[in-house]
């Protein structure tokens, strides 16, 4: 089965990952994306662009409406994902692995079948 890795942020993790403490972490993220390379469990992923870029759309009063987002209220924002083919247990084993969950967290997602 597949699964959905999200991984959230807050507005400080990038700027971590990015700077001289960020060079283990991404070793970490690294080496677990070569795991997941060789046993042919990865199936994809992505970081995203800063959040403010994202833009926002929903309807209102019968149209679409486009704002700045995500909400700025938000604490954490989706950094970026990774899909896995594998069971729900091992999906859970590779997020709780996942740096990024220090400081902001991961979501675990079945992808439905077609």
């Amino acid at each position: 089965m597949k699964h959905m890795l999200l991984i959230y942020e807050t507005p400080d993790t990038r700027e971590i990952f990015m700077g001289e403490d960020g060079k283990e972490l991404m070793a970490q993220v690294n080496a677990i994306i070569e795991e997941l390379t060789s046993s042919g469990e990865l199936v994809g992923g992505q970081a995203l662009a800063e959040p403010a870029t994202a833009r926002s759309v929903r309807t209102g009063g019968g149209s679409p409406i486009v704002t700045d987002g995500p909400f700025t209220e938000a604490k954490e924002h989706l950094g970026g994902y990774v899909i896995v083919e594998c069971d729900h247990a091992r999906a859970l084993d590779i997020a709780s692995r996942w740096p990024a969950v220090g400081s902001g967290g991961m979501e675990v997602r079945p992808i439905l079948d077609d």
